[in-house]
Formats: C-alpha cells, sequence, structure tokens
C-alpha cells in the first residue's frame, strides 16, 4: 500500500470505539513501521495559554488544546503551516507539517502563519492501519490546510464527506444517533 502520509482517516459509521468515533485524523507518518496521526476534531477545554504557556505567543488568543489521539496523552504534538517548508520537522503535506522537537521559546519556529497545539496522538502498528482499512473503518481523503486549522472542528467530520461526495455525502448528514430519528 502506498503512504497516506497527508491524508485524512475519516471514521467510517462502523468505526464505534469512543476515541475515534466521527474523528477526522491526519495521517502524519505512514510507513512498514506502523503509522501515527492527529485528531483534528476533539477540542479540548484547556487553552494553549493554560496547558503550554511557551506557545501561547504562537496562536490566537483563546486557542484550545485539541485532543490528538489516546497515545500519549501528556505528549504535545504541534502543526504548523510553515512559510519555509523546510524547517518543519516532519512535513506532512504542501506546507504543513509537525514543529520540530522541543520548543523552547517561541522565536525557534521560524514563520509559521497558522499553528494548532494537539494533546497526543492517534498509532497504529505495523499492518495495523491497513487491517483496519481492510474492514471499511475508515474513508481516505486527500487532506487541505483548511481541514487542519478549521474553525468549525465539530462540523469537520461532515463537511469532508460531503466534499468527498457520491454516497459519502449521504453519510455526513447521518444524525449522530440514527436510533434517535
Amino acid at each position: 500500500m502506498d503512504s497516506l502520509q497527508g491524508h485524512l482517516l475519516v471514521a467510517g459509521p462502523a468505526l464505534v470505539d469512543p476515541n475515534f468515533r466521527r474523528t477526522v485524523v491526519l495521517v502524519g507518518e505512514h510507513g512498514a513501521e506502523g503509522a501515527m496521526g492527529v485528531v483534528l476534531n476533539r477540542p479540548s477545554p484547556a487553552s494553549v495559554d493554560e496547558a503550554v504557556p511557551v506557545l501561547s505567543e504562537l496562536v490566537e488568543e483563546h486557542e484550545l488544546v485539541h485532543v490528538g489521539g489516546p497515545v500519549q496523552p501528556q505528549a504535545v504534538l504541534v502543526l504548523g503551516e510553515f512559510e519555509e517548508p523546510e524547517k518543519a520537522g516532519v512535513l506532512v503535506f504542501g506546507t504543513v507539517g509537525f514543529l520540530p522537537g522541543e520548543i523552547e521559546t517561541a522565536d525557534e519556529v521560524g514563520d509559521v502563519s497558522r499553528m494548532r497545539v494537539f494533546a497526543g496522538y492517534a498509532g497504529w502498528g505495523p499492518g495495523q492501519l491497513e487491517e483496519e482499512l481492510a474492514e471499511a473503518a475508515w474513508i481516505v481523503e486527500r487532506a487541505r490546510p483548511e481541514d487542519v486549522f478549521t474553525d468549525d472542528p465539530d462540523g469537520l467530520w461532515s463537511a469532508v464527506l460531503r466534499r468527498k461526495g457520491g454516497p459519502f455525502a449521504v453519510l455526513a448528514a447521518m444524525p449522530l444517533d440514527p436510533a434517535a430519528n
């Protein structure tokens, strides 16, 4: 299978794991050793100012930390849209990438037009993501910068499915609890 780095994994209706139900995950790395990514549509109640003060001057005021996934929830990962993509620690797609390693001061980051801070990440061991894809747990779509930095994380799942079109657009309209319809 080709690498899914730079793609979105949109939780399919069969994926009922509470960590991933109705999530949209940006795949940051994918290879023979497995895959990792961050959930884009789970903002936490904690602000960047409170949780990671060293990064507060790099994000908009009152920006929330997002829950990137269940793996190492104390780890801080930062996605940015780089003016100079070669300065990214890991370039995911286009000009979007992860900030390099530990950040001591805001000056170390360089020119980044937008940033999003995540606590934790999603991870898959070798072959695990491929198995989940074969089970139709995930719907794959190419990522766009506006997905990563959306102002409407609650609407992202539906928006990406509508963009994909066809039967996925119908799925986008499915209520959270179809039994309550």
